[in-house]
């Protein structure tokens, strides 16, 4: 699958496309940086590089992979979401990173909620799990937001992982849960919405 076949999906404000070159930068600023402490990293460059290089080629070797997401106005890029499955992971993952100076804004809610739909309604998946270091509050959070629940019979990576799993396509078609997250993401996108107290992805 080349770059020019990878599906661009659109939400309120929001442009996911696949990863390209020239995002690159922003990707290496995050995963060199303490942010990538729950993502095996800090990673020195080659080791950036050489993942950058696998976000790319899963999409030729598995058909789905991470998105970058890009805002719908000025292009900028903010992270990445979408489609996980290397080599030796148990079962196909939902994965998110927000840039940090980005977290907070609801981008990785907005983001990830469109993957997961694309993932069960044109790909085919029946579940899906997030693999969360179990000190990444953050994204627990943000997991349990998406309805995800910790399973404890679920194979782990390595042991030292989470896996919460999402619920499965026809428990959150039409749902209450995915009215909720759909009217919380409406918040994130008006300009006089102030969250208080936890930043949350």
């Amino acid at each position: 699958m080349t770059g020019a076949l990878i599906p661009v999906l659109e939400t309120r404000r929001l442009i996911l496309r696949g990863p390209e070159p020239q995002d690159y930068p922003d990707f290496k600023a995050t995963f060199t940086s303490y942010r990538a402490r729950f993502m095996g990293g800090p990673l020195n460059a080659y080791e950036a590089w050489m993942l950058y290089a696998a976000e790319i080629g899963h999409w030729q070797i598995r058909g789905y992979g991470m998105w970058m997401i890009h805002d719908k106005q000025t292009d900028r890029t903010y992270g990445m979401a979408g489609g996980w499955k290397p080599a030796q992971w148990p079962e196909a993952e939902i994965a998110w990173v927000i840039w940090p100076e980005m977290a907070g804004k609801g981008y990785a809610l907005e983001a990830t909620h469109a993957v997961r739909g694309y993932l069960y309604d044109i790909c085919g998946w029946i579940t899906a799990v997030s693999y969360i270091d179990p000190k990444n509050l953050d994204s627990i959070r943000l997991a349990e937001r998406l309805g995800a629940k910790k399973d404890p019979a679920a194979a782990t990576i390595d042991g030292n992982d989470a896996v919460y799993r999402h619920p499965a396509p026809e428990a959150l078609r039409n749902s209450q849960l995915a009215h909720g997250i759909e009217m919380e993401i409406g918040h994130y996108a008006d300009p006089l919405f102030r969250p208080k107290g936890w930043a949350l992805d």
